[in-house]
Protein backbone atom coordinates (compact mmCIF):
# COMPACT_ATOMS: atom_id res chain seq x y z
CA UNK A 1 0.00 0.00 0.00
CA UNK A 2 0.94 3.34 -0.71
CA UNK A 3 -0.26 6.42 1.36
CA UNK A 4 -0.45 10.12 0.39
CA UNK A 5 -0.24 12.76 2.44
CA UNK A 6 -0.89 16.57 0.68
CA UNK A 7 -0.18 20.01 2.15
CA UNK A 8 0.04 23.39 1.04
CA UNK A 9 -3.59 24.26 -0.04
CA UNK A 10 -5.30 27.31 0.84
CA UNK A 11 -6.42 30.96 -0.38
CA UNK A 12 -4.40 33.14 -2.40
CA UNK A 13 -5.66 36.15 -3.90
CA UNK A 14 -4.88 36.15 -7.92
CA UNK A 15 -1.54 36.66 -9.16
CA UNK A 16 -0.60 35.15 -5.93
CA UNK A 17 1.47 31.39 -5.64
CA UNK A 18 1.30 28.67 -3.58
CA UNK A 19 3.59 25.60 -3.61
CA UNK A 20 1.39 22.23 -3.09
CA UNK A 21 3.23 18.95 -1.79
CA UNK A 22 2.61 15.67 -1.78
CA UNK A 23 4.98 12.94 0.23
CA UNK A 24 4.36 9.20 -0.13
CA UNK A 25 4.89 6.41 2.51
CA UNK A 26 4.42 2.97 2.77
CA UNK A 27 5.57 0.74 0.23
CA UNK A 28 6.93 3.13 -2.35
CA UNK A 29 9.36 0.75 -4.18
CA UNK A 30 8.72 1.05 -7.99
CA UNK A 31 6.46 3.71 -8.35
CA UNK A 32 6.73 4.65 -12.35
CA UNK A 33 5.15 8.28 -11.79
CA UNK A 34 3.53 10.96 -9.65
CA UNK A 35 1.09 13.73 -10.64
CA UNK A 36 -1.39 16.42 -9.54
CA UNK A 37 -4.83 16.69 -11.02
CA UNK A 38 -7.89 18.93 -9.71
CA UNK A 39 -11.40 19.29 -10.01
CA UNK A 40 -13.63 22.62 -9.87
CA UNK A 41 -17.02 21.94 -8.95
CA UNK A 42 -19.54 20.81 -11.22
CA UNK A 43 -16.23 19.80 -13.36
CA UNK A 44 -14.41 16.36 -14.42
CA UNK A 45 -11.19 15.76 -12.55
CA UNK A 46 -8.40 16.97 -14.99
CA UNK A 47 -4.64 16.61 -15.44
CA UNK A 48 -2.50 19.00 -14.40
CA UNK A 49 1.16 17.98 -13.97
CA UNK A 50 2.60 14.38 -14.36
CA UNK A 51 6.35 13.45 -13.31
CA UNK A 52 8.01 10.51 -14.00
CA UNK A 53 10.51 8.27 -12.38
CA UNK A 54 13.10 9.54 -15.12
CA UNK A 55 12.43 13.35 -14.66
CA UNK A 56 9.81 14.13 -17.90
CA UNK A 57 7.61 16.14 -17.20
CA UNK A 58 3.97 17.10 -18.63
CA UNK A 59 1.69 19.82 -18.00
CA UNK A 60 -1.98 20.80 -18.79
CA UNK A 61 -2.02 23.38 -21.37
CA UNK A 62 -3.82 25.76 -19.23
CA UNK A 63 -1.09 25.57 -16.60
CA UNK A 64 2.05 25.41 -18.95
CA UNK A 65 3.99 28.50 -17.82
CA UNK A 66 2.84 29.29 -14.30
CA UNK A 67 2.99 25.99 -12.46
CA UNK A 68 6.29 23.33 -11.81
CA UNK A 69 5.92 19.73 -11.33
CA UNK A 70 9.32 18.84 -9.27
CA UNK A 71 10.50 15.88 -7.20
CA UNK A 72 12.34 14.97 -4.18
CA UNK A 73 13.47 11.36 -4.35
CA UNK A 74 15.23 11.81 -0.76
CA UNK A 75 12.13 12.55 0.70
CA UNK A 76 9.97 10.71 -1.59
CA UNK A 77 7.80 13.79 -2.01
CA UNK A 78 6.72 15.53 -5.38
CA UNK A 79 5.83 19.47 -5.16
CA UNK A 80 3.93 21.88 -7.13
CA UNK A 81 4.85 25.33 -7.46
CA UNK A 82 1.72 27.30 -8.62
CA UNK A 83 2.63 30.65 -9.77
CA UNK A 84 -0.02 33.48 -11.33
CA UNK A 85 -2.75 32.07 -10.03
CA UNK A 86 -6.21 33.06 -11.48
CA UNK A 87 -9.56 32.22 -9.87
CA UNK A 88 -10.06 29.61 -12.70
CA UNK A 89 -7.70 27.53 -10.70
CA UNK A 90 -9.66 27.35 -7.96
CA UNK A 91 -10.25 23.40 -7.42
CA UNK A 92 -9.19 20.73 -5.19
CA UNK A 93 -5.93 19.44 -6.19
CA UNK A 94 -5.33 15.31 -5.83
CA UNK A 95 -1.83 14.25 -5.96
CA UNK A 96 -1.23 10.71 -7.63
CA UNK A 97 1.12 8.15 -8.00
CA UNK A 98 1.08 4.75 -10.13
CA UNK A 99 3.05 1.81 -9.83
CA UNK A 100 2.51 -0.69 -12.21
CA UNK A 101 -1.30 -1.23 -12.81
CA UNK A 102 -1.54 0.49 -9.59
CA UNK A 103 -2.91 3.96 -8.80
CA UNK A 104 -3.12 5.69 -5.58
CA UNK A 105 -4.78 9.09 -4.50
CA UNK A 106 -4.04 11.01 -1.83
CA UNK A 107 -7.19 13.02 0.15
CA UNK A 108 -7.12 16.43 -2.22
CA UNK A 109 -6.38 19.87 -0.69
CA UNK A 110 -8.25 22.90 -1.62
CA UNK A 111 -6.64 25.59 -3.55
CA UNK A 112 -9.12 29.06 -3.67
CA UNK A 113 -7.89 31.90 -5.77
CA UNK A 114 -9.93 34.85 -4.75
CA UNK A 115 -10.65 38.12 -7.54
Amino acid sequence: QVQLVESGGGLVQSGGSLRLSCAASGNIFNINAMGWYRQAPGEQRELVATITSGGSTNYADSVKGRFTISRDNAKNTVYLQMNSLAPEDTAVYYCNAKKYVYAYWGQGTQVTVSS
